[in-house]
């Protein structure tokens, strides 16, 4: 139970990690920020990243359950950003040749991450689950 209690904590703080930043850069704070995918850090990174470090921890880096997380968070970390980060390209260029005045709904441009949104996740993640694995429990 401990690893999922602070696998989940790790995509906690990414998420009010996310919502200050972007309460910082545009001085407006919405609970809608806090539930949105995309942003600094990666959540998502951070949730499988504490995820296998913790893993790795308590049954060690040469176990097969470390090497299933591992590949997990691999792939959660590439399709962040690649095919999701691909998506949110293709909807801001949808929504530009859409008519201002017309009667289409806007689609969400911001659904994976940078490179560096993600490195970001990756290290509050493997921070996260060290300092949890070794301090706490």
């Amino acid at each position: 139970m401990q690893i999922l209690f602070v696998s989940v904590g790790a995509w906690f703080l990414a998420q009010v990690l996310k919502v200050l930043f972007i309460f910082i850069k545009k001085k407006k704070l919405t609970l809608y920020d806090f539930f949105s995918s995309g942003g600094m850090p990666s959540s998502h990174t951070a949730l499988v990243s504490s995820l296998a470090i913790q893993i790795g921890l308590l049954y060690g880096f040469e176990s097969p359950f470390f090497a299933l997380a591992s590949v997990n968070a691999c792939i959660v970390m590439y399709d962040a950003v690649g095919v999701r980060r691909a998506v949110g390209l293709q909807a801001k260029k949808i929504n530009q040749l859409l008519d201002d005045e017309s009667k289409n709904e806007a689609l969400r441009e911001i659904l994976g991450h940078t490179p560096l949104e993600v490195i970001g996740g990756l290290i509050l993640g493997v921070g996260v689950g060290v300092f949890f694995s070794l301090f706490c429990f």
